[in-house]
């Protein structure tokens, strides 16, 4: 049957560029996917557009055939990472948002845990940090020891370069949550959010509380050439609404080369400053309304 008009509360919004078989990869992956009912807008930045591409375009095909509604956009020229992500969150309308990078897959009923940790926690975001399946026998017990479970609830947080909180970036190393979620008795189909850093390549936010929080909207202070632009805006979230990461993560790194070589300009350094000064060992924020020295 046709696919009627989407009424989905969740979009899927990719940024790419220049990947067409990690794309489809990961529309693959979203074909995969059941509840909750989902549209996807993918961007591209390709010189030359990468929807006519045999693979891309039939998984496109197959998520129209699923009745998904699928947007396929054009975006030039390139003004960066950030400035491309603030053009799709632009374009939406949806209560709630996946940020998913286009060399990631998606496990089936990763969207259904992300989507329920959302409503179930109600803060501003969860995420699926990608995993390097890569190093499935590289065991990194040193690099696991940050990890703290939330509770049933998620407080604000603030995070700057130089905070001891900081140290949590090591759990979304090489494959550590794989490892952190063997360790773990989880209930099939169930989920555990826990204090992370930032997340990358999976985020999920609640659009409203995003948009309230600036979104990407610092894009125009910034060079073409950056990286970091998911940890500023997710810091931004997190110090009103809190966010977290939740295992199992499904999310499952295509390890591709990276698209921006150029990595010397930090966002979160130009949107909250340098760090000029670290947080005492002892007084590190709690969310209590600490602010950065």
């Amino acid at each position: 049957m046709p696919p009627e008009p989407s009424s989905a509360n969740l979009e899927v919004l990719i940024p790419t560029v220049d990947r067409a078989a990690e794309l489809a990869v990961t529309l693959a992956g979203l074909a995969g996917q059941d509840d909750p009912p989902f549209s996807v807008t993918v961007s591209d930045q390709s010189e030359t557009s990468t929807e006519s591409r045999a693979a891309v375009n039939a998984m496109i095909r197959v998520l129209r055939a699923q009745g998904r509604e699928v947007r396929y956009l054009e975006h030039r020229p390139r003004l960066g990472l950030a400035e491309h992500r603030q053009f799709l969150l632009d374009q939406s309308v949806a209560d709630s948002v996946l940020f998913l990078d286009d060399d990631v897959w998606l496990e089936p009923g990763m969207l259904t845990r992300l989507s329920d940790a959302l409503d179930t926690l109600r803060c501003g975001f969860v995420g699926a940090a990608v995993q390097g399946l890569s190093y499935l026998n590289d065991s990194r017990p040193a690099q696991r020891e940050p990890f703290e479970p939330w509770g049933a609830s998620v407080r604000p947080e603030v995070l700057r370069r130089g905070s001891p909180l900081v140290k949590r970036m090591t759990l979304h190393n090489a494959a550590n949550l794989t490892h952190l979620a063997g360790e773990l008795t989880l209930d099939t189909g169930s989920w555990l959010a826990y204090k992370i850093a930032w997340v990358g390549g999976c985020v999920m936010f609640r659009r409203r509380l995003l948009v309230e929080c600036g979104g990407f909207d610092f894009w125009s202070t910034l060079p073409a050439a950056h990286v970091g632009e998911d940890v500023a805006a997710q810091w931004r979230v997190m110090e009103r609404f809190g966010g977290a990461g939740i295992l199992p993560s499904g999310a499952v790194h295509l390890e591709a080369p990276t698209t921006v070589p150029d990595r010397s300009t930090e966002a979160g350094d130009i949107v909250f400053g340098p760090a000029t000064a670290t947080w005492p060992d002892d007084t590190a924020p709690d969310g209590s309304g600490a602010t950065y020295p």
